[in-house]
């Protein structure tokens, strides 16, 4: 069945516009906040309540999306990511800082809810998981393009240049989208209701990756500044290399989901973590760095696109909004309390045993799966 459609395309470089907005901000807004005399636990706590904002809307946005709606979801939260960046650099004190970046987490949650979901509109269902991975290639080529295009800008332009580049990427995925022609949903309209709005189905998928994002999340927040501290060369180095590897594994083994299931990427992306964050802790030096850089990307883009195909595999136009936001959860869940745990950790004991510590997560996600998940 015919894979690539026009309007499979449009949402691809709509999300890309949506994660590099997120990315360029992320990678860089630990330095914003050094700026105002914070520390790494305060960025740490940013990450946190970035994503806890994020982990509250989305169950709502799903249930909105299982209402059918796509057009308007998605526009408010490319509007809300374009104004939050904005807000960093007009009213640069930290309190308003860590409350905008709360509406940042709101417009994500709205918009990779929605791109995520529109994309499963459109996707054939026998080649879902392979067209997931194309999916993804958006947030890999993010991640190769916005730590380096967002630390080029802070250094060479400063934060306002940099946050107003950003708001302009959110403005551009909006006038992206409204070329889209994704299939209507025509479903029975849902009541609102708080015991069903997460999609029991895709929570075994859905805890998987909440544990394995633990490691995601202390990474893309703290191996920029781990990288300037040490001599090791540039954060946006160790990005372009992981993304590189993300990128590859996604044009390449998306398919594979397809034919054999998650199994081989679950236990072989966390075995690759787990490697990636130990170098970090034990082995010092620019090939460590590198080769570390390129098992986390092989790990993240082979991980991400098999538990959520896993996820919302069996979902129907009824739920497959609330079971991509469920997903998403789990990420932003993991995502969050891993900066959080992260930034503690490095104030408290230093970077060696952070990366340490964290990467036991990657065995406590291959436990989740082994003894629950891939029942």
């Amino acid at each position: 069945m015919r894979l690539w459609t026009r309007d499979l395309v449009l949402i691809i470089l709509v999300n890309l516009c949506v994660f590099t907005n997120h990315i360029m901000s992320l990678s860089t807004f630990p330095f914003f906040i050094q700026s105002l005399g914070g520390t790494e636990a305060v960025a740490g706590m940013c990450a946190a309540a970035f994503s806890l904002i994020a982990v509250i809307v989305r169950p709502f946005v799903g249930w909105w999306l299982d209402n059918g709606v796509r057009r308007v979801a998605l526009a408010i939260g490319l509007v809300l990511m374009g104004l939050a960046p904005l807000g960093y650099v007009f009213v640069p004190t930290m309190s308003l800082a860590i409350a905008l970046r709360m509406v940042h987490g709101v417009g994500l949650s709205f918009s990779n809810s929605t791109t995520a979901t529109v994309a499963s509109d459109v996707i054939c269902r026998p080649r879902f998981a392979e067209g997931m991975g194309y999916f993804g290639m958006a947030t890999a080529l993010a991640s190769a393009i916005a730590p380096a295009l967002g630390l080029s800008l802070m250094e060479g332009c400063g934060f306002k240049v940099l946050y107003a580049v950003a708001s302009t990427i959110a403005v551009v995925g909006l006038v992206l989208f409204s070329f889209v022609n994704a299939p209507r949903v025509d479903v029975p309209r849902k009541k609102l209701d708080l015991c069903a709005i997460i999609n029991r189905d895709s929570l075994p998928a859905s805890v998987t990756m909440l544990v394995f994002m633990f490691t995601f999340g202390a990474l893309e927040n703290f191996v920029a500044i781990y990288a300037a501290e040490n001599g090791l060369p540039s954060g946006s180095i160790y990005f372009l290399v992981m993304s590189g590897m993300l990128l590859l594994v996604r044009v390449t083994l998306g398919r594979l989901v397809d034919e054999r299931g998650e199994a081989p990427f679950v236990y072989t992306c966390n075995a690759a973590m787990l490697v990636a964050f130990l170098l970090l802790a034990f082995v010092p030096g620019t090939v460590a760095y590198v080769l570390s850089a390129a098992l986390a990307g092989y790990a993240f883009g082979g991980l991400e696109p098999a538990l959520q195909s896993m996820a919302v595999h069996t979902s129907t136009d009824e739920t497959r909004g609330s079971a991509n936001s469920t997903f998403l959860c789990g990420y932003d869940i993991g995502y969050g309390l891993g900066g959080g745990v992260a930034g503690v950790l490095i104030s408290a004991f230093g970077y060696s045993a952070m990366w340490s510590v964290v990467s036991l997560a990657c065995v406590v996600a291959v436990l989740v799966y082994l003894f629950w998940a891939r029942r």
